[in-house]
């Protein structure tokens, strides 16, 4: 099973789209400063994560979310 994953920063309130197939690693990851690009944005916290069954679905989907319809149908109608 892939994730799609939600998270938003505590620090200045955005959100962050990504996949992994490990949602407690991941937020670990970003949460210890271990990516590189929300180094700067931690700590984090889990909105919203979308289960799927592979992989690439799971990047298409974050590609999808990380346009501007694709934001808009996260912030309305998943978050």
């Amino acid at each position: 099973m892939w994730f799609v994953y939600i998270l938003k920063s505590l620090k200045d309130g955005d959100l962050y789209v990504g996949s992994t197939n490990n949602l407690r690693r991941r937020l670990a990851d970003h949460n210890s400063g271990e990516v590189d690009s929300t180094r700067h944005r931690a700590p984090f916290t889990m909105k919203a994560y979308v289960a799927v069954r592979d992989e690439a679905k799971a990047i298409e989907l974050e590609k999808y979310f990380k346009t501007g319809s694709g934001k808009s149908i996260l912030c309305k109608r998943i978050l």
